[in-house]
């Protein structure tokens, strides 16, 4: 695993790299692939749609939970394409969180006209 701050600001990086290029207004869909394209071109190891199952003691439940992306193992990054970030998405990734033993999520709205503004670090 790379030192979390620097995986942190690649991520950034990327996420304003891909803001910059194609601005608000597209699907979320269409803002993962970008960034999970600029995140690899970086070297950084990107699993995408990433299944999280829930554990309770000793039953392993196949819940449906997709983190967006999960970089180098240890930064979470929830991607939306919406108004505005509300406590729902706060609860969610900060769920996932929990789930994953990560400690540093990224909640990145693309639907902003600047990025600065859609972007909300969350560490667990």
């Amino acid at each position: 695993m790379k030192d979390l701050e620097i995986v942190y600001k690649k991520v950034l990086d990327c996420a304003f790299k891909v803001h910059t290029e194609l601005g608000p207004g597209l699907l979320e869909s269409a803002y993962e692939e970008c960034l999970y394209y600029e995140l690899s071109q970086e070297g950084l190891k990107v699993e995408k749609q990433k299944e999280l199952p829930l554990i309770y003691k000793e039953i392993r439940l196949e819940s449906g939970y997709r983190l967006d992306l999960l970089v180098e193992d240890s930064v979470i990054v929830e991607i939306k394409a919406i108004e505005t970030l509300n406590d729902k998405h706060l609860a969610q990734i900060l769920t996932y969180m929990k789930l994953s033993k990560c400690k540093l999520g990224l909640l990145v709205n693309f639907n902003v006209k600047s990025l600065k503004y859609g972007i909300k670090r969350v560490i667990f």
